[in-house]
């Protein structure tokens, strides 16, 4: 089915491309910040047990995990507010014009030897120039489907330079979308001044934008142009699990 947007374009509801990280109860999940796997266990109460293979009439799961730590997930200035602000309602929108781009983080030596790998504005290029969206998506090099698997946990994983701010500003985009477990560094002393920086906290708090990490864009998707359907689990929460689904845009008929 064609969804024409006002600028004349279209998608097609059935190209919808899957950048989430299916929750798994296993030590094959994705992971961060230290936590455990995902548990994924029948309930078992009062000699009843939620399987089926082992006797119960129907699977009964509970399913214990952690959204910032264990894969895609979709966050609000809660995250880092003293009142615990829920994403939940944040987006207001079915698609939010989005562009998709891959960059290569920056080495930097830090004065302890340690080496960090860097998003900065400079990555950019020119290629975001007289350009406008909504939302923006980074896809970091390398990548593979290893991403889908890794414990993140001690690595210092790539992170978003405070430069970056300002291209998001001049993009207009409330809505950012990145691979890696966090726009910040992994150990900062609990700075996070990139996630201060783009929610306003504490003097001009942007309620309106959210943060997205933990997405994974196989390499056959292009850089460029698309429409993002941003779906999140309704929890009252400053994060939730997330499945975000680009959509390629046709310009005409003929495309």
């Amino acid at each position: 089915m064609q969804l024409f947007l006002e600028d004349g374009s279209y998608v097609l509801t059935n190209e919808g491309i899957d950048c989430s990280i299916p929750l798994e109860g296993s030590e094959e999940n994705v992971r961060a910040w230290y936590v455990a796997p995902p548990r994924i266990e029948p309930v078992r109460e009062n000699g009843w047990v939620g399987a089926v293979a082992e006797g119960g009439s129907v699977n009964f799961r509970s399913i214990q995990f952690n959204p910032h730590g264990h894969g895609t997930h979709t966050e609000c200035l809660g995250h880092i507010t003293p009142e615990v602000h829920s994403v939940n309602g944040v987006l207001d929108k079915l698609l939010y014009k989005t562009i998709l781009i891959t960059v290569q983080p920056e080495v930097r030596v830090q004065e302890d030897g340690s080496i960090d790998r860097v998003v900065s504005a400079a990555a950019f290029g020119d290629r975001l120039e007289e350009m406008k969206a909504e939302a923006l998506m980074i896809r970091t090099l390398p990548n593979d489907s290893g991403k889908k698997h890794l414990n993140y946990s001690d690595t210092n994983p790539a992170y978003c330079d405070v430069d970056v701010l300002a291209v998001l500003d001049q993009l207009g985009v409330n809505h950012l979308l990145i691979d890696t477990p966090s726009v910040d560094r992994e150990k900062d002393n609990g700075v996070l001044a990139f996630h201060h920086g783009f929610w306003g906290v504490p003097d001009n708090e942007r309620f309106d934008r959210t943060i997205t990490e933990m997405v994974y864009i196989p390499d056959e998707v292009e850089d460029g142009e698309y429409m993002l359907n941003l779906q999140t689990a309704p929890f009252v929460n400053d994060a939730t699990p997330s499945r975000p689904v680009l959509f390629p845009l046709h310009r005409n008929a003929e495309d």
